[in-house]
């Protein structure tokens, strides 16, 4: 009996300490009070419009601050002042800015209406590049159009009337019941975006030949499209991009090097080599900005395809480690609202969008890093280029709208009180108080 006795007392005992240790381990009151409260952040209503506001102008500038570092190197190589392209730059984002709020303050219907002018102006723009005379080139690829002083790229306008149309069409035949029937979920949605495919790879653009696949892709996978025919479509996808590759010596020349890397720091694969040679030059904080030496002549295209080797040059690894968290938190926003929207066409947009955007980002730091192949895909929101920075800009402007549409999002903003905008003008005493 003593021992029986002794054995309780020796388990309840134990019982006590492990409880005491469950106590030692869980978090103080104080700890678990703040990780409610940052939980109850990410449940608000507004908290994927805030995102995507400021990540959007997180991105934006920091592209601002790159190309200026980065551009004026090359405009003193070529004989040109010293702030051109940043001045070009500048002014996209100027001209973008409120391009972003109309599309903001949009509803649905008006990008359900845009969606197939958008496209045939895409189409008819990617014809004209295939024109001897009217399309530009540059660096051996005919893939711009001349519209007054600057050069436009159609394929750029192609991704967004792809998410539209695409997002457009499906959610027409879901309302109609007719999605059950494959041949109605593919066609012509799959012809429409093989169109979009061949006239882009007619300018030799594979990186966004992928992203026009990345959207397609999506579009299907969010919808529902049954296991067989999802697995279908991307077997055929990846053999599509595995035959661009291949039958392409420039494109064969860029995989192999990928696989195989040759020659010194000068040779074939420089591009590759010295990108990662700026990457590990920058350390933990980088050499400063504008104090990077890579961008004098040794990284090719370091203000567009490989800018984010600079931004790891001049501002660290921790400067790196941003620009990923940025776009890690652009994705959560995005799939948060395509999750919590009602109306097929706004989450299919969405949904989309997000794709093409956080795939594109991917793509391109991959390639900087050595674990993906070079595709020639500018870093969204960061690299230079007027047609990117745009129709990127208006893509998010769309998110933006498709956030202010999230259950409870209304009554928050309703109960915000006016934008900021107004809010400005009223402190300026420029709006007409009501008596």
């Amino acid at each position: 009996m003593e021992r029986v006795i002794d054995a309780q007392a020796g388990g309840a005992a134990d019982d006590a300490d492990l409880a005491a240790a469950v106590d030692a381990a869980a978090p103080a009151p104080g700890a678990r009070d703040r990780i409610a409260s940052w939980i109850a952040l990410l449940d608000r209503p507004l908290t994927s419009y805030y995102l995507i506001i400021g990540i959007t102008a997180l991105l934006l500038g920091l592209g601002l601050v790159m190309v200026l570092s980065t551009s004026s190197v090359q405009d003193l190589s070529e004989g040109l002042p010293p702030y051109s392209d940043f001045k070009k730059q500048l002014l996209g984002a100027a001209v973008a800015l409120p391009l972003v709020y109309a599309a903001a303050r949009s509803s649905p219907r008006v990008f359900r209406a845009a969606a197939y002018p958008l496209l045939v102006a895409s189409v008819l723009g990617l014809g004209l590049t295939l024109i001897p005379g009217v399309a530009v080139s540059q660096n051996g690829a005919a893939r711009w159009i001349q519209l007054g002083p600057f050069p436009a790229q159609p394929s750029e306008l192609a991704k967004i009337a792809l998410v539209l149309w695409g997002a457009d069409l499906l959610a027409r035949k879901e309302r109609l019941r007719q999605l059950d029937d494959w041949r109605h979920l593919l066609i012509p949605l799959l012809p429409g975006a093989g169109l979009l495919c061949m006239l882009v790879m007619a300018g030799d653009d594979l990186g966004t030949t992928f992203v026009l696949l990345v959207i397609f892709i999506t579009l299907l996978w969010v919808i529902g499209t049954p296991g067989r025919i999802f697995a279908g479509m991307m077997a055929l996808m990846c053999l599509v991009m595995v035959l661009l590759a291949v039958t392409s010596a420039y494109r064969l020349k860029r995989l192999t090097g990928f696989v195989n890397p040759q020659g010194g720091p000068m040779g074939p694969d420089q591009q590759g080599i010295q990108g990662k040679y700026a990457l590990g030059s920058g350390g933990l904080f980088g050499v400063g900005l504008g104090a990077g030496r890579e961008k004098w002549g040794y990284v090719p295209e370091s203000t567009s395809d490989f800018i984010f080797a600079i931004i790891g040059e001049e501002l660290g690894l921790v400067g790196t480690l941003c620009v990923c968290f940025l776009y890690g938190g652009l994705a959560f926003a995005g799939l948060r609202v395509a999750r919590r929207l009602q109306d097929t066409f706004s989450r299919l947009a969405a949904a989309a969008i997000t794709a093409w955007i956080v795939m594109q980002a991917v793509v391109n730091i991959g390639a900087v890093i050595g674990v993906l192949p070079i595709t020639g895909v500018p870093l969204p929101l960061v690299s230079a280029g007027l047609s990117s920075l745009l129709v990127t800009m208006l893509a998010l402007g769309m998110l933006m709208s498709f956030a202010r549409l999230e259950p409870g999002a209304r009554e928050a903003l309703a109960a915000r009180g006016p934008a900021l905008p107004l809010r400005v003008l009223s402190w300026l005493g420029l709006t007409q108080r009501s008596e």
